[in-house]
């Protein structure tokens, strides 16, 4: 087998000791079937980013993260790269207008959406009407907004076709973390608006029983998010459709942050994934890399390793560099940062040297500081198929100077 067992987890690639010490804090705590680390794994808050944990009966928000249902939308358009190539500068431009990018921005058209009359908004409601309220304002103002961090909207080149994809990945935006952090305050006795309480990474897990109130409230409200990712990520691939002037024919689209319901050896558990993309016999799946390093479309196999893994594989290539080693501290009165090992220059040699016309990203997003795409896809190569191989040629992020406010 491609994974190592170490201590009852699964780990696919190398293992990190931060993300393998928090992987098992969850394996001992709860009604835990099974514990995994996928190749791209590192530390994230309570569970490790690219960590699966299954469960008989339980869901856990802290597991599902603060970006509850971040994931990807890809497309194929029919346009080939030498139909954008000419005019690539002044199309990265106009996505970076037309598309609202950075931390608690609100898009500058309102977008109607039937989600807002989706009954599981009930849930909100049962908790109160103020705060009801507000994270549907909020939800409302920001649909079709992309955020900050990893968070992008790229156009990259198939290769062997040249055929141009339209990529994004970013989730349920500032709604999806206030779910979270109210059903975790909730969880500990807290006011749902209550303050972040500033809990510690390394934490053990906050579990709810799914057939309790709270757990199916939470299971409820989670859902709803991840329709609302949906609804975003399509806005924005339509906006960026319209920008080409073109239509799709092949569509890709799936969350890395949720917990799902899933028969596994004819049981059925709570499979949390969290940076993990579900790779099911035939499932297809977006697994983005750095801006200067290839994405690709993969499908899931039908094999014994497959089943394994729970059906999970990686969500990207995984970080190697933290955003403060490769930035610097942020001072955010003066806006600037001071530390970093990467420099913006570097950042920007790498890129023209790769090819992409680049809008926006800081040092912390540089190529520097992500594995290379394929050395993660080759620890999992057991259990996924490469379909399409997508290499970047346009990609738009915030700007350098956005916080990021996700623990994740």
């Amino acid at each position: 087998m491609a994974y190592t067992n170490i201590d009852g987890v699964r780990v696919w690639g190398n293992p990190d000791s931060g993300a393998l010490a928090q992987a098992k804090t969850c394996a001992e705590t709860g009604n835990v079937v099974q514990t995994l680390l996928m190749a791209d794994h590192h530390k994230g808050y309570s569970q490790p980013i690219g960590g699966v944990v299954v469960y008989d009966g339980q869901i856990s928000p802290s597991g599902v993260g603060y970006d509850i249902a971040c994931g990807n939308k890809a497309v194929r358009t029919k346009l080939s790269v030498k139909d954008i190539q000419p005019g690539l500068a002044n199309i990265m431009d106009e996505i970076a207008r037309r598309i609202s990018f950075g931390v608690g921005r609100v898009n500058n058209e309102r977008v109607g959406h039937d989600l807002f009359d989706d009954p599981d908004w009930a849930v909100f409601m049962a908790v109160g009407r103020q705060e009801h309220d507000k994270l549907k304002a909020l939800a409302q103002s920001q649909l079709g907004t992309v955020g900050s961090g990893n968070h992008f909207v790229d156009l990259l080149e198939e290769a062997g076709t040249g055929r141009v994809w339209i990529a994004n990945h970013f989730g349920s935006r500032g709604f999806g973390h206030k779910t979270a952090s109210g059903f975790i305050n909730l969880a500990a006795g807290r006011d749902f608006l209550a303050s972040a309480p500033g809990e510690k990474m390394d934490q053990p897990p906050v579990l709810l029983d799914l057939n309790s109130e709270l757990g199916d409230m939470y299971y409820r409200a989670m859902k709803l998010a991840g329709r609302y990712a949906y609804a975003g990520r399509d806005y924005v691939i339509r906006q960026v459709l319209a920008i080409l002037g073109t239509e799709a024919d092949l569509e890709v689209h799936n969350h890395h942050n949720y917990a799902w319901k899933e028969t596994h050896g004819g049981k059925e558990v709570v499979v949390v994934r969290k940076g993990a993309t579900p790779s099911a016999p035939g499932q297809v799946g977006f697994i983005g890399g750095s801006m200067c390093d290839i994405s690709v479309i993969v499908k899931g196999k039908d094999s014994t390793e497959s089943k394994d893994s729970y059906y999970s594989t990686v969500h990207g290539a995984g970080r190697i560099m933290s955003r403060t080693q490769a930035a610097g501290k942020m001072n955010w009165k003066t806006r600037t940062r001071s530390g970093g090992q990467i420099t913006t220059a570097q950042m920007l040699e790498a890129v023209r040297d790769f090819g992409v016309e680049l809008r926006g990203a800081g040092t912390d997003e540089s190529p520097f500081v992500y594995r290379r795409l394929q050395e993660v896809l080759d620890a999992h190569a057991g259990t996924i198929e490469v379909m399409h191989v997508l290499k970047p040629v346009g990609v738009c992020m915030a700007g350098a100077d956005e916080f990021d406010p996700y623990k994740d």
